[in-house]
């Protein structure tokens, strides 16, 4: 689909969206099985590009976070303080030529057992385009160049490996890159990675010896097994139909998982069948969700609000078992 087409369509789904829920953001007023009691817990502030796109959880029930728009990784405390750990530099095109989005933007994010924050950073410039570090009380440094031609996105540690995982939405490719630094490794390029028309891979996650990726314009959810001598196996299609997907995260119930829709603004629960189901709306506040987390029996899905312009923010959901 052509990329102007697209973006129309994601507006006209989003409006539709918002004319069905109208004004009503009551907490927990779409919430079905398993989840319940939810609520707007933090408002970001999108003057200030707090538009927040990727989430690694960190201990004592704090959220590393990256502000995509802003440039920043935060950290948003159990009581929704924000505390800016670092703001990146910005090109000199000002990200005009970044791929696909025309403006840099921090993504994806992870944390490592030491603390230490890896994260990914799209600016169009291959200065600056890649991973990125940040130790505990340093300062963010580039570790690995990524194609300035491409969006690195999702993110994903093995930590038995010491590898990085990283999604590219524009090249349909998962690069492979260790912790360490150093020179990426294209792990995968199937086909069913590709974009059509817009972005094409985009969250990633770990289990059980697989890479398990989204597809934002095929709607779908894939698992790549990591064969023993690390290269990628076939590409498997897990789930079908869901769209405008983004990021996901498993429950802890087996291969279960939560997964945010963009544009829709829906959080769905896709069960290991393949099979989904609707169980946050808009009507539970939701604002363009970009990810989602799980820690133990609490959900936190973040809304960056890209299209509504109207209320980023953390919704936090019990979920039962």
């Amino acid at each position: 689909m052509d990329k102007k087409l697209f973006k129309s369509a994601v507006l006209s789904t989003v409006v539709a969206a918002a004319a069905m829920t109208a004004m009503s953001l009551t907490p927990a007023s779409a919430a079905s099985a398993p989840l319940c009691g939810a609520r707007i817990a933090v408002h970001f502030d999108l003057a200030a590009g707090q538009t927040p796109e990727n989430v690694a959880l960190a201990p004592g029930g704090a959220l590393a976070v990256t502000f995509a728009k802003g440039r920043q990784i935060a950290e948003v405390s159990p009581r929704g303080a924000v505390r800016v750990l670092a703001t990146l530099p910005e090109p000199a095109d000002r990200g005009a030529h970044t791929p696909a989005l025309g403006f840099p933007l921090t993504v994806g994010i992870t944390r490592a057992a030491d603390g230490t924050l890896y994260f990914l950073y799209a600016t169009g410039t291959s200065d600056l385009t890649g991973v990125w570090r940040l130790r505990p009380g340093g300062r963010p440094e580039r570790i690995a160049s990524l194609p300035a031609n491409g969006l690195p996105n999702g993110l994903a540690l093995d930590p038995s490996t010491g590898m990085l995982y990283v999604s590219d939405s524009v090249l349909g490719t998962i690069w492979r890159v260790p912790r360490t630094g150093g020179t990426p490794t294209a792990w995968s390029t199937a086909p069913e990675l590709a974009a059509e028309g817009f972005l094409g891979v985009n969250g990633l996650q770990l289990r059980d010896g697989s890479v398990w990726a989204t597809n934002l314009d095929k709607g779908t959810v894939l698992r790549i097994p990591i064969r023993r001598n690390g290269s990628a196996g076939e590409t498997r299609t897990v789930a079908t139909g869901l769209t405008g997907i983004d990021d996901f995260a498993f429950t802890g119930n087996g291969n279960q998982l939560l997964a945010t829709l963009d544009a829709p603004n829906e959080v769905v629960l896709v069960q290991p069948d393949g099979s989904h189901s609707t169980v946050l709306t808009a009507a539970d506040g939701l604002q363009n969700p970009t990810s989602v987390a799980v820690r133990g029996d609490t959900v936190y899905v973040l809304s960056a609000a890209y299209v509504t312009a109207d209320d980023p923010n953390l919704t936090v959901a019990h979920l039962g078992r």
